[in-house]
């Protein structure tokens, strides 16, 4: 793939094939009811207050739209209150905004009932404990699993439910990042996820923005397109939109509304690590020299944009607890994902895709152009992620470490590096398969490139 090309097939979400285990290494999703069902969610709640230490605290529940959500929280719930907790139903909401709604009502921690991207037969929960530390494996999920498999219940008096309504809250905490220099036209694509339900109470504060709806209707079931804009093939109708009515450009949100897409006025659609460029131009220049954390699948360009605007470019493992750890340690303003999460140390050192578009919004705002913006960035040429079924992941890892003449590093997976490429291949936590990205200089070295790592890892 060629940076700034109508064109995310690279993308392969890591859940596309259906998985046999419910607790992943950064939340709990699995098929509703086979993997993950009532009794399942009230044994997890359950759990999650011994772990947590959640007896006699409050916890923040809430939910997005789909069609399991409502059972699954209320099994969740007494679970939680059977064990002394004080739950706080936030009712239904995107996971930042019931991220927001932790810190807002200062409780110990919380948890969302989603399945994110997934598709519609799909059911999940993501955990935050006490200090708002994300639970992942090796800060609590493992013990979780293993009280909730064992039905290890405990019940102590105590546990209470009250509602609590935060929505119009979140959205005047984020009204003021809105500052465009001109009026804008997007076309947004809700993809029946929960994210038109939050821009129905955004949208007023946004003078200056004129939104042409897509599938805002918040419906479980999908009924257009998986609620997952990473692949091309969900983002066709905002593509559409955008060509038919003149847009300055167009965004596409996931199913819970942590993630964030762009498409620009052409139609073009705009990879993720180049949209996190952009915003850590905006951090850089506002705000003066900071550390911007990225993923390490992330285009050169990336690293090389952040040191030309006096930033400091720190790479990191994929996914959310590393990142949100390195942020920490580094005091970063801001860290982005190739997958479009986007990390905010001003909204907790957590990530928003709503947050994202506002700030991505205004830069638009001041320039000619979306593509203007991009295709200065667009200076290599990225496979984008590429799955393998392989029979022995470190053994192909281990045939790649030792390609002669590379400087390399094992940060997550194997990466090796040379003056004109480089290649990252890293075991799936949740399938049977090594994971590949690679860039190059030029196309056709990506190619060759990209022919000689193949043969090493299948051979």
């Amino acid at each position: 793939m060629e940076h700034g090309v109508p064109a995310l097939l690279w993308y392969i979400s890591i859940h596309d094939t259906p998985m046999p285990d419910p607790f992943k290494a950064y939340d709990i999703r699995g098929l509703y009811p086979q993997e993950l069902d009532e009794s399942l969610a009230y044994r997890i709640g359950n759990a999650s207050s011994q772990v947590l230490g959640l007896a006699g605290k409050r916890f923040c529940v809430g939910r997005d739209m789909r069609l399991s959500g409502p059972v699954l929280k209320e099994a969740f719930i007494r679970g939680l209150v059977d064990a002394g907790v004080q739950v706080v139903d936030v009712g239904m909401l995107s996971t930042p905004a019931v991220t927001f709604a932790m810190h807002h009502l200062d409780t110990a921690g919380g948890a969302q009932i989603t399945a994110s991207h997934n598709p519609s037969q799909y059911g999940g929960i993501k955990l935050t404990g006490p200090g708002f530390t994300p639970v992942a494996a090796g800060s609590g999920m493992e013990r979780i699993e293993s009280l909730a498999r064992s039905a290890t219940i405990h019940k102590q008096p105590g546990g209470s439910v009250t509602e609590a309504l935060t929505i119009d809250a979140y959205c005047s905490f984020l009204a003021p990042l809105w500052k465009p220099s001109r009026p804008l036209r997007v076309v947004i694509d809700g993809g029946n996820g929960i994210i038109g339900t939050l821009f129905q109470h955004l949208a007023p504060k946004l003078p200056g923005l004129a939104i042409i709806p897509v599938y805002f209707d918040p419906d479980g079931r999908f009924p257009h397109h998986d609620a997952n804009p990473l692949k091309a093939e969900n983002l066709a109708t905002l593509i559409e939109q955008v060509r038919t009515h003149g847009a300055d450009f167009g965004a596409g949100f996931d199913g819970d509304g942590d993630r964030c897409a762009l498409v620009d006025e052409t139609g073009g659609i705009v990879p993720c690590d180049l949209a996190s460029a952009l915003l850590a131009k905006h951090f850089l220049t506002s705000e003066g020299p900071s550390a911007v954390v990225y993923d390490l699948r992330s285009s050169m360009a990336v690293p090389e944009f952040i040191t030309s605007l006096g930033g400091t470019p720190v790479e990191t493992r994929v996914g959310h607890s590393f990142i949100k750890q390195t942020m920490k340690s580094h005091h970063a303003c801001f860290a982005g994902e190739l997958s479009g999460h986007y990390y905010f140390r001003d909204f907790y050192g957590a990530d928003s895709g709503l947050y994202a578009f506002l700030l991505l919004a205004n830069l638009i705002s001041q320039a000619s152009s979306l593509s203007s913006l991009i295709k200065p960035l667009c200076r290599y040429f990225h496979t984008g992620e590429i799955n393998f079924k392989v029979a022995d992941a470190q053994a192909a890892m281990q045939r790649l470490r030792v390609l002669p003449g590379a400087t390399v590093s094992e940060l997550d997976g194997v990466t090796v590096r040379f003056p004109t490429w480089w290649a990252n291949l890293r075991a799936s936590n949740t399938e049977p398969v090594v994971r590949l990205n690679l860039e190059a200089h030029s196309a056709a070295e990506r190619d060759a490139r990209l022919n000689e790592v193949k043969r090493l890892i299948v051979s």
